[in-house]
């Protein structure tokens, strides 16, 4: 593992350094989004040091926020975060090979850290990528959504300052690379399709689970 802090050239310092400082802006915003949308100041803490999974938080504290029902928020951000199961089988060598480095990997495993990794051909610079990225995404999300938080507490409405509107632009930015994809674009205007038609009639956060039979419908029909 000493070695692998060894690795790291300067080129990708800055880069790692650049995406975290973008991750601290996220974990800012949604720890002040989550407070002022009644959310505690501990729960958007607790749950980026265990969930550590931008997007899946977003999601799921927006369901709520929205009146949304637990079951509902973590059943959305256990759909959201499936993908990392094919990411784990890319990445496996670059965890380590002791249980303790595995299980504190598996932790850090998010896009940017996968990304990261897969970009490097040799494997060491690969594991240092890897380890580099994840603990200053981890560090810099994490203090920066305690800041968040408390800055929270001293917004009254989130609406007042267009707060209100980050959780779906904040999904919308993680969504929009994807729909370069011919299938995948069909796949979440079908979606989008059923959540807008459901919405009027359902519970919030049942429509956004609704919207997941856009994929089956896609990939009944096959690839593009």
């Amino acid at each position: 593992m000493r070695s692998t802090w060894r690795t790291p050239d300067r080129a990708l310092v800055r880069d790692v350094a650049a995406i975290a400082a973008g991750a601290a802006v996220s974990g800012a915003s949604f720890g002040a989004i989550a407070v002022a949308s009644g959310a505690p100041v501990w729960l958007p803490v607790v749950m980026s040091l265990l969930v550590f999974a931008g997007g899946a938080q977003f999601m799921a504290v927006g369901i709520v926020a929205a009146g949304g029902g637990p079951v509902a928020a973590v059943v959305a951000g256990l759909v959201l975060n499936a993908r990392h199961l094919p990411f784990g089988l890319a990445i496996g060598d670059v965890l380590g090979r002791g249980p303790v480095a595995r299980l504190i990997g598996s932790h850090l495993l998010i896009d940017e850290t996968v990304a990261f990794a897969l970009a490097q051909r040799d494997p060491a610079r690969a594991r240092a990528a890897y380890w580099a990225c994840g603990v200053a995404m981890f560090g810099a999300w994490n203090v920066a959504v305690v800041a968040g938080a408390l800055a929270g507490q001293s917004i009254g409405d989130p609406g007042a300052f267009g707060l209100d509107a980050a959780f779906p632009a904040a999904l919308l930015a993680l969504v929009l690379p994807k729909l370069a994809d011919r299938a995948t674009r069909r796949a979440a205007l079908l979606g989008a399709a059923i959540a807008l038609a459901a919405t009027p009639f359902l519970p919030a956060g049942v429509p956004v689970l609704l919207a997941l039979g856009g994929l089956f419908v896609a990939a009944r029909k096959g690839p593009a």
